[in-house]
């Protein structure tokens, strides 16, 4: 990679990895790092503790809520139970107190709403920033002695898509775009997107729970796809399970409002940051039984496709054939802010 500028967004993978590699570790690591791992788990005595760190940097508008879930559901893809966060603050020198009491309500609330204690963190007005920044630390507990990890998963494994894509993008985009998008698509339609936050909302631990609860060692592994969208999510999710995967273009759901939104601005939906969808990949007898819990809960749930047997197989099936699962180098949002923004 030498010299090259790096995009805006997650550091490229073949950079982490070699990063992760030099690492060492000690036998209270339970599930260290890794790509496409969500969070780490570590043994302290009796007991096993889910850790997850996470940054909000696109969003302004309830960026406390998008940070507290994010970091929840990524502890709730390996079975814990989010239970204690801190949270790091930092705003910028042109930041008001209302906009100080607007975050932290914004976790307060957040917090409640999933039974997580705020137990500490940082708050500050920070020199250079012209944005709110939050950065936060879960922590989860673990019901019993059961890790959902990638490793545990096999070719010929279904893989499901719990809800639709692009929850979060499709919030983020109605509230950073919003003079743009109601020029083309009304001020109507704007606000309902503008409340894709919480309807339907990003977080996945219900879903996460249910699966995790119900399934036993069926269920394989969960994954969130973030920041890359869907299409990132599915490469990392091959790789932590180190396997090829084969998914249906015609089994994934766009929600229509997103679809109107990635026309209007020019971007792909399946590279759009996805919080508030997931991926499970279960044993493939028992994926019918995984649809009908999530259906019977009201949860919208499709089977993708299955893993492949051959590593470097990933693919994308569309109408007219089979082609490449697309690569994004960067999220549709951070390209579309890189490139002067929703004008």
């Amino acid at each position: 990679m030498g010299d090259r500028r790096l995009p805006a967004g997650k550091l490229p993978a073949e950079l982490l990895d070699r990063f992760l590699r030099r690492l060492s570790s000690d036998p209270s690591v339970v599930l260290g790092p890794g790509i496409g791992r969500d969070a780490a788990v570590v043994r302290l005595g009796d007991a096993l503790l889910a850790l997850k760190s996470d940054p909000i940097t696109f969003a302004t508008d309830a960026i406390g809520w998008y940070a507290l879930n994010v970091n929840a559901n990524d502890v709730a893809c390996l079975g814990a139970r989010p239970r204690w966060f801190l949270a790091t603050v930092l705003l910028p020198e042109s930041a008001t107190a209302e906009l100080a009491e607007q975050v932290l309500d914004d976790l307060a609330r957040a917090a409640h709403e999933l039974g997580v204690v705020l137990v500490g963190g940082h708050t500050e007005i920070t020199i250079g920033l012209d944005r709110p920044i939050v950065s936060g630390t879960m922590v989860g507990v673990f019901d019993r002695e059961h890790v959902l990890r990638p490793e545990s998963a096999r070719p010929g494994d279904a893989v499901l898509l719990v809800r639709g894509i692009a929850i979060e993008g499709t919030a983020l985009l109605a509230r950073e775009c919003r003079r743009t998008l109601e020029a083309h698509l009304g001020p109507e339609f704007v606000a309902r997107c503008h409340r894709f936050l919480t309807d339907p909302g990003i977080s996945v631990v219900p879903a996460a729970r249910l699966l995790y609860e119900e399934l036993g060692p069926a269920l394989r592994c969960l994954h969130d796809p973030t920041e890359g969208g869907l299409a990132t999510g599915l490469h990392e999710l091959a790789t932590a399970c180190r396997t090829g995967i084969v998914v249906r273009r015609d089994a994934i759901f766009v929600y229509p409002e997103t679809d109107a939104i990635c026309r209007v601005l020019g971007l792909d939906p399946l590279g759009l940051i996805a919080s508030g969808a997931l991926l499970a990949v279960v044993d493939a007898v028992a994926a019918p039984k995984a649809l009908t819990l999530l259906t019977n809960a009201g949860v919208l749930a499709t089977e993708l496709g299955r893993l492949d047997p051959a590593p470097a197989r990933r693919v994308l099936v569309t109408d007219d054939g089979e082609r490449p699962l697309p690569v994004f180098a960067v999220d549709e949002v951070a390209r579309l802010f890189a490139h002067g923004g929703c004008a």
